[in-house]
């Protein structure tokens, strides 16, 4: 299985990176909520270090939304799926592949986010920076986790992409009220409640979402067929 994943990851990095597209797509979108925010703001006011941690893992999403939707249409397009489905591994393989490429994209998209909402949104890094780039890594993974595993919904038609929206966005509430909360924190919130307890429901729902997609990926996947 991990095998596969790897082959997998490779693939869609190579074809995604290649093309450009839905990172592309995912970056626009992201800088832009950025920018719509920035303006709300008056000359010389600073968004409040939540509103801008929001504004941030907002723009994350619809990027991540954007990148796994890419990312298996891959193969709907040369119709791979099949050819997936009858290799002799796993198919909880291409679950874990899809979702090690959407991370390491999701990953440079942050890369430019971050500093756009320190430009854009008037915020510095004053919290630590071990708290809040682990913060970042475990909303990540349950993010990509979950969107790899409801991204097996949305392949088949462009009709049903807006499945993956519909029914990501909802059930990735606690992971996003966790990245928040660090977020501002990172931004200079002074929270006396701490960080801990975010992190700890953020590693808890990667735990639940991990083992999801693992039990329900080939059900999803191959559902179809």
């Amino acid at each position: 299985m991990f095998r596969l994943a790897l082959c997998m990851a490779r693939k869609d990095l190579l074809l995604t990176l290649g093309r450009g597209s839905a990172l592309v797509q995912g970056l626009l979108l992201g800088l832009l909520l950025l920018f719509v925010f920035s303006l709300s703001q008056g000359v010389g006011e600073r968004m409040s270090p939540q509103g801008a941690a929001a504004v941030f893992w907002l723009g994350a999403l619809f990027c991540q939304v954007l990148v796994f939707n890419g990312l298996y249409a891959l193969e709907e397009i040369g119709g791979a799926r099949l050819g997936l489905l009858l290799l002799p591994a796993p198919v909880q393989g291409v679950w874990l592949g899809k979702a090690l490429a959407g991370l390491v994209l999701l990953l440079m998209a942050q890369m430019v986010f971050l500093p756009a909402a320190v430009v854009f949104l008037g915020q510095e890094l004053q919290g630590s920076p071990a708290t809040g780039l682990l913060a970042l890594l475990l909303v990540d993974v349950g993010i990509c986790a979950l969107g790899s595993l409801l991204g097996a919904l949305a392949q088949g038609g462009g009709s049903r992409e807006s499945l993956l929206s519909i029914v990501l966005f909802p059930l990735l509430v606690p992971l996003l009220l966790a990245g928040i909360r660090v977020g501002a924190q990172t931004f200079g919130l002074d929270d006396p409640d701490g960080a801990l307890g975010w992190l700890q429901l953020a590693a808890a729902f990667d735990a639940v979402f991990l083992a999801a997609g693992l039990l329900l990926f080939g059900f999803m996947y191959g559902g179809d067929d």
